[in-house]
């Protein structure tokens, strides 16, 4: 790690340090919201919107809908022993667990075999098969993965890509245009929420997989792509279930309200990176100058996206098209968002958590730790994340779950998922189906390396 970063970590957790423990005057947060009021009794604070409906799985509360898979969710996680509450050192260091996640020098490399895939506008994007691309017949599980926004591949992904190949899934990276080095063909960048890129990457992995389980993890602002694709596609997704870890669910409140200094300099320094890289392709589209100008994420985001001479350039408008959630109700698959109470980047959880929507829906559920940062979640070991074998455990219970929806009614015994409107049955691929035509498609393979 650079000399240079290392003091910055140093200075980060000592201000926190004092912050938290000297309770020195003044010293506050970005993200410090309003003080909760107290319980009739004088102590604690007030409960949170179904708090008092959410599950206790370990050291962490499960807040969803009752249903039948919930039900099988609760004993899932309770045979998880990385929910178990523990005494780690590191456990109170939210910022810490952050920077080893995203700064910590990621260890050996990935063998990846990478498909760039030609989008309909002449845009690419790429995915990023670790280990090898399975074979028609060889992908008993495919897992895609969606970094943040700034497309970095963390130490936290390449922990998941590893675990995934050890419990016999085949993990894809999806990368957006121009990062990673993906090439970028026409002056256009992804926007927050538009699912259309991350459309055509499905499509092409259930064309070459179509009786394999498909299954996606977030990471970070990935999150919001993931969602606004789910809420979007709803039953047509193509996707047996999905996990978010540490989404960002306000996304324009997010942005509104900013982030940590650290990580907004960070996110800068990477998005400025990859805008310098290609600025002369990008300017007659966007203004450049300023974008690599722009001090808050909040002013990168209107510089690329909100300048003017582009299609609904106001803020607002923006938000109106782009903000995760916009689609919720129209979700259809199961999907977990693992969050930590104490995430500094995201903000306190009684604001930045949509809690009347997990009470509502029966596809989103919400497992909430009590520490973990922001996709940090780290173990017994300090650089490794309990949060990855969660999330897989999940979508193994799913699967489970889905299978049973799948067997014959006339099964004795057999308990129905009584979900309310939407069936399960139709999530999971039949193993005898056969391939879509590719004129189904507007993707074209371009090349593999």
């Amino acid at each position: 790690m650079a000399p240079w970063l290392v003091v910055c970590l140093a200075l980060c957790l000592s201000f926190w340090w004092l912050w938290r423990h000297l309770a020195l005057p003044g010293c506050g947060t970005r993200h410090a919201g309003p003080r909760r009021a107290p319980t009739e009794g004088g102590h604690g604070a007030a409960a949170r919107p179904g708090e008092e409906t959410a599950t206790r799985v370990g050291d962490c509360r499960l807040f969803c809908k009752p249903s039948a898979l919930a039900h099988a969710l609760v004993g899932a996680f309770r045979h998880s022993a990385e929910l178990d509450a523990r005494h780690w050192l590191w456990k109170g260091w939210p910022s810490l667990q952050t920077a080893v996640q995203l700064l910590w020098p990621p260890g050996r490399p990935l063998a990846i075999s990478r498909e760039h895939l030609q989008l309909p506008d002449g845009g690419i994007v790429a995915l990023d098969w670790v280990g090898a691309p399975p074979g028609r017949a060889g992908a008993p599980h495919v897992l895609l993965i969606v970094p943040g926004a700034a497309g970095q591949v963390t130490r936290g992904i390449r922990q998941l890509c590893r675990l995934a190949l050890r419990e016999g899934c085949f993990p894809a990276v999806f990368n957006r245009r121009g990062h990673n080095g993906c090439p970028l063909t026409t002056p256009r960048l992804q926007p927050f929420g538009d699912p259309a890129d991350l459309r055509e990457a499905v499509a092409y992995v259930r064309f070459r997989h179509p009786s394999a389980p498909l299954f996606a993890v977030s990471e970070g602002s990935g999150s919001g792509l993931l969602l606004s694709y789910l809420g979007e596609h709803g039953a047509s997704s193509g996707l047996a279930g999905a996990a978010c870890v540490s989404p960002v669910l306000r996304a324009r409140a997010w942005f509104e309200a900013g982030t940590p200094w650290w990580h907004e300099w960070i996110s800068l320094a990477l998005q400025r990176r990859q805008i310098s890289r290609y600025a002369e392709a990008l300017r007659g589209a966007v203004d450049v100058d300023r974008a690599l100008g722009s001090r808050s994420l909040r002013a990168l985001e209107e510089a690329l996206f909100c300048h003017a001479g582009s299609p609904g350039a106001t803020w607002e408008a923006y938000w109106e098209r782009n903000e995760p959630l916009r689609d919720a109700d129209e979700v259809a698959v199961p999907v977990l968002c693992l969050c930590s109470a104490d995430d500094p980047v995201r903000g306190p959880p009684g604001a930045t958590l949509p809690w009347e929507l997990f009470q509502s829906s029966p596809y989103l559920f919400l497992l909430l730790s009590p520490h973990g940062g922001h996709c940090g979640f780290l173990g017994r070991r300090l650089g490794e994340s309990w949060g990855n074998p969660v999330a897989l455990r999940f979508l193994r219970a799913v699967l489970e779950f889905l299978r049973l929806e799948e067997q014959p009614e006339e099964r004795p015994g057999r308990r129905s998922s009584a979900l309310p409107h939407r069936r399960w049955r139709g999530t999971l691929p039949s193993a005898g189906a056969g391939p879509p035509s590719p004129e189904s498609f507007s993707w074209h393979r371009s090349y593999t390396r």
